[in-house]
């Protein structure tokens, strides 16, 4: 199992710095080691999309966490007439396969309701859809009903504020939460393809995922060059996982204990 998961990671890290490529074969060394892979992918733009990728990905995870965290204290720590609605609509949002809603979504971000601006083209387009996601409000909720209300009722007894005690009591106690829902936010959004696709018609605003299927497509770029650029957009999920590791399994842990 170790080497089905790990091969084609360990293929692809040695061929995006091997000079000469050969399908047939797979060693654990580069034949010839260059960096020329990645120089070349200089040219066609793909630390461009690497860049568009990080500001979708992080302006979208900050927006995530600040919804997630807001909606779950008022949903885990006040009681308000259509609570059962609301959780049954962030439900629904994990439940619809994005294909389906691709049309919807382009209509609104075309003509956004009320304030009648159109996103497509636009950066904000990218982050707002992502920035309310019912898998990271749905694990907050759960995570801030076992906060204990003793803790609140002690701190309003000192005096302190509604805004002081969510963010010197719940918010900190929350941070394993956090760290789960910033690992599986940041895959969500780095992977995001369709979303991209319909608000970003010109290419210097592709992120990276959009670019490699044009860079396949393209005869004059090498595969060495693809698998730089592969791998180029696969390393900063492993970094977000390490950055986020233990937050990540003590609110693993968390919920199997609690469970």
């Amino acid at each position: 199992m170790v080497v089905v998961f790990t091969g084609p990671l360990v293929g692809l890290l040695i061929s995006a710095f091997n000079k000469t490529l050969d399908p047939t074969s797979f060693s654990l060394w580069p034949d010839e080691f260059t960096l020329e892979n990645f120089v070349q992918a200089k040219d066609k733009n793909v630390y461009l999309y690497l860049l568009n990728s990080f500001i979708v990905v992080g302006f979208g995870l900050l927006l995530q966490m600040l919804v997630s965290v807001f909606a779950a204290y008022s949903l885990a720590r006040k009681k308000f007439r259509g609570m059962t609605i609301v959780m049954l609509l962030m439900l629904t949002t994990m439940m619809l396969p994005e294909e389906i809603i691709a049309i919807p979504l382009s209509l609104v971000l075309a003509d956004l309701p009320v304030l009648h601006l159109n996103l497509i083209g636009t950066y904000a387009g990218m982050i707002l859809p992502v920035g309310a996601w019912g898998f990271s409000i749905l694990v907050m909720t759960e995570f801030m009903k076992e906060v204990p209300v003793e803790l609140e009722e002690a701190a309003r007894i000192d005096g302190a504020g509604e805004l002081r005690i969510f963010a010197t009591i719940i918010v900190p106690l929350c941070r394993p939460a956090l760290g789960v829902i910033g690992v599986f936010g940041f895959t969500m959004i780095w992977d995001q393809y369709l979303l991209p696709l319909i608000v970003a018609p010109e290419s210097d605003m592709w992120t990276l995922p959009i670019a490699l299927r044009s860079l396949r497509s393209d005869e004059e770029v090498g595969i060495g060059v693809l698998l730089a650029a592969s791998l180029l957009a696969l390393l900063p999920s492993i970094i977000a996982f390490l950055a986020f590791q233990r937050q990540f399994m003590r609110g693993l842990t968390s919920g199997a204990v609690k469970g």
